[in-house]
C-alpha cells in the first residue's frame, strides 16, 4: 500500500521561526512563524515537492518510519492520489500515451490525470487506478 505521510522535523531557529525539514525529501524545506503555521506550511511544501517529482519525472521517495520527536505530515489528497497514479504508471512501465490507451481516454485526459497542477476529480484518478487493477483507499487521521 502506498502511503504519503512523511516524517518531518520541526525546530525553532535562533530568529524564532519554526523550520520544517523532511529527511526523506531533502529539498523540501519550509518555515512558519508559529508551530501551527509551520505544520500548514509543511503540508503545502510536501505537496509541492511531490508535485515537482511528478512534473520532473523523478522517483518519489517512500516515507520512512518516524523517529522520536518527528511530526507526520501529509500532502493534499489530490496530490497524494496523483503521486500514487504516477508511481503505479511507472511501475507498469507506461507513458502518458499508453496510460491513456489502457484506461480508455484521450491522450489529453491522460496527461491531465498525471498533471499535478490540473484539478482532476479524484473519482477520475480512482477509475484510472481500477483500470490498472488497483484501488484507492482513503485514510483519515
Amino acid at each position: 500500500m502506498l502511503n504519503f505521510t512523511y516524517p518531518a522535523k520541526i525546530e525553532q531557529d535562533e530568529a524564532g521561526f519554526f523550520l520544517v525539514t523532511f529527511r526523506d525529501i531533502s529539498f523540501a524545506v519550509t518555515e512558519g512563524k508559529t508551530f501551527e503555521e509551520a505544520l500548514e506550511q509543511g503540508a503545502d511544501c510536501l505537496s509541492e515537492a511531490l508535485a515537482s517529482c511528478v512534473t520532473d519525472c523523478e522517483e518519489i521517495p517512500r516515507p520512512s518510519e518516524p523517529k522520536p520527536g518527528e511530526h507526520m505530515i501529509t500532502p493534499t489528497a489530490l496530490i497524494a492520489a496523483k503521486a500514487a497514479l504516477y508511481i503505479v504508471t511507472r511501475e507498469e512501465g507506461l507513458n502518458k500515451s499508453t496510460l491513456s490507451s489502457r484506461i480508455g481516454v484521450s491522450e489529453a485526459v491522460g496527461r491531465r490525470l498525471l498533471d499535478p497542477r490540473h484539478q482532476t476529480k479524484i473519482v477520475k484518478i480512482d477509475q484510472a487506478m481500477q483500470a490498472m487493477g488497483k484501488r484507492m483507499v482513503i485514510g483519515i487521521a
